[in-house]
């Protein structure tokens, strides 16, 4: 059964918007209180930010070379930008977040990991670390090959790990993101390789690193920009780590407005999804903010169209 709400919320747009809350998909419940009336009424969530539409008002945006775009201040609860951010597209490697969220979830970072032969990804062009069959390291080696390399044979051994196999754990990243209000994404892998039924929402994408982010760990990670370390192979013998973070950023390649502090994020590339990046940073004053661009048409662009976003901060 579907309630369809009219209600304003002037802390996401100054808009008046429909939409329609299904008691029946989300198990958590969940009001706001209405600022023009004084009263309470279902709605989405009161601490998380709401549009149903795109949000350009007052905004300088030049996002005309990306399909989707988001700017969300975590802190107001304020959409500051929205274009076609309920728009089910390819995430590419930004999956990798609803991964890690699960891992850090179900696993613990002292996990021991055995890759089994499935890490052995043969898709032309995918960023791997190299793993064989009885490969072992630890979860939160596997959590920096996943986030700074996106090496999407680690994605494959965390998904067994946790799941018991990359359909369990697919499962298991639909339920996740069921229960965080992410009713517009459907999961069939854990790395973001092409598939026609594994897709989100920009702003699917904001609620799950919204999650992801209240683990230290992640936010650690992420904010990494090198890590070296060993693993094993099934012989025991050492196996040498040496990553660097895909994020510009980071690397002094890209560079945010004086105002903001980029803590880190995620890129993700595929012939599909064309480029994508998740950034989670922060204004002077230390509040959080999650922007989101998807399918924009280079790398190079997509940071121009980044910068300029976080310029709205």
């Amino acid at each position: 059964m579907c309630i369809f709400l009219m209600m304003s919320l002037t802390a996401c747009g100054d808009k008046e918007y429909s939409f329609a809350y299904d008691r029946n998909r989300n198990n958590s419940s969940f009001t706001v209180a209405s600022q023009s009336r004084g009263e309470t009424l279902p709605a989405f969530s009161a601490d998380l930010c709401v549009a149903t539409g795109d949000v350009t008002q007052d905004t300088d945006v030049d996002m005309s070379q990306a399909t989707a775009a988001g700017l969300f201040d975590i802190a107001s609860g304020r959409v500051i930008y929205a274009k076609n951010i309920h728009e089910k597209l390819s995430p590419a490697s930004l999956t990798k977040i609803m991964t890690a969220l699960c891992a850090l979830k179900y696993g613990n970072p002292d996990d021991i990991l055995t890759a089994s032969d499935n890490v052995n990804i043969t898709e032309p062009g995918a960023v791997k670390l190299g793993l064989q069959a009885g490969d072992t390291m630890t979860m939160d080696q596997a959590l920096h090959a996943l986030l700074l390399k996106s090496a999407n044979d680690v994605a494959v051994l965390i998904a067994e790990h946790i799941g018991g196999s990359i359909e369990g754990f697919a499962d298991m990243m639909n339920e996740e993101a069921n229960s965080l209000g992410a009713t517009n994404s459907h999961f069939v892998n854990p790395h973001g390789l092409t598939d026609p039924n594994h897709y989100t929402t920009a702003y699917d994408l904001y609620l799950i690193c919204n999650a992801a982010v209240k683990y230290d760990k992640f936010v650690e990670i992420i904010h990494t920009a090198s890590y070296t370390s060993v693993y094993h192979d099934k012989n025991n013998n050492e196996k040498t780590i040496d990553l660097s973070t895909t994020n510009a950023y980071l690397k002094n390649e890209a560079f945010a407005p004086d105002n903001v502090t980029v803590i880190g994020g995620k890129t993700g590339t595929t012939s599909v999804a064309k480029s994508c990046l998740l950034i989670y940073s922060r204004d002077k004053s230390g509040n959080p903010y999650i922007s989101i661009i998807l399918q924009s048409e280079d790398r190079t662009t997509m940071y121009q169209e980044m910068t300029d976003l976080l310029d709205e901060i």
